[in-house]
């Protein structure tokens, strides 16, 4: 596709991470078709020179500029250099916070990122959740190592919930099922074994689980799944693997999950020294 058939793009300029600027300008795009446009973000903006490739990448006939830049002196000169090009630029912080200095008496601190930085444990909340969800289940081996907490245990037996819990509490965690017919991959045993928790649960109660799960997926039936004696090898066989590799164990039977989240936090704090 050519230069003249691309869609038209929105650069966001920012001083920070663009944030504020995205979530107007993909707010604003939902009342258009989705191909309407094209949104290139321009974060951790600190120099002239920065402005000037912008503005010169963008084009006059298409593409739009819209910019929540707080530092005076760069806001100026973007759209100084924005209207020598003729180029549609939508200031989104400059009119709003002129109104705020007027009325108030004050001028603005003029430090990108302070929005952000004053929201820092929401974002870090975030965060910890979208690792989580990432790593449910084994996912993403290769960045098990940046988990606060590693999660082990066997089908059924819970890892997922907690995991989730945990992370709307601030903490990245990655769960990993234990299956025993399949050794352990061996990145398992380069985890440091303070931030890994091995999760088991009494058999009767994993059986009761497990039939249930069956029972919902609409496959009901007798299988080493739900077999009472596979279910104690299993467990048995996830204990020995804990044991070996110097793995904390807690028994989450007939728990709610906020208890077992507590038990988790302290055997992960009073090991690691970290808290969330």
């Amino acid at each position: 596709m050519s230069e003249k058939e691309a869609a038209p793009v929105i650069y966001i300029v920012s001083g920070g991470v663009g944030a504020s600027g995205e979530q107007v300008v993909h707010t604003t795009l939902a009342q258009f078709p989705q191909d309407a446009h094209q949104v290139v973000t321009i974060s951790n903006v600190r120099s002239v020179d920065q402005l000037q490739a912008v503005v010169s990448r963008a084009r006059p006939e298409l593409d739009t500029i819209v910019h929540t830049l707080v530092v005076n002196h760069l806001r100026q000169v973007l759209v100084s250099l924005a209207a020598e090009r003729q180029l549609a630029a939508i200031d989104l912080m400059g009119p709003l916070m002129g109104r705020i200095g007027e009325v108030s008496g004050r001028e603005p601190l003029g430090k990108p990122g302070l929005y952000r930085k004053l929201r820092e444990d929401y974002y870090e909340r975030v965060a910890a959740i979208e690792y989580t969800m990432a790593h449910d289940d084994g996912q993403r081996l290769d960045e098990w190592n940046r988990a606060e907490i590693v999660l082990v245990g066997v089908s059924r037996v819970g890892k997922t919930p907690l995991s989730l819990y945990l992370s709307v509490l601030g903490w990245k965690v990655a769960n990993i099922p234990f299956v025993k017919a399949i050794p352990p991959h061996p990145k398992l045993s380069q985890l440091d074994r303070r931030q890994v928790v091995g999760i088991t649960m009494e058999p009767g109660q994993l059986l009761e689980h497990r039939r249930r799960r069956q029972s919902l997926l609409g496959a009901p039936g007798f299988s080493k799944y739900d077999d009472p004696t596979a279910i104690h090898e299993e467990l048995s066989a996830a204990l020995e693997v804990y044991r070996r590799y110097g793995f904390r164990v807690i028994d989450v039977t007939d728990k709610p999950i906020e208890t077992s989240a507590d038990e988790v936090i302290r055997l992960i704090t009073s090991r690691t020294g970290k808290r969330s």
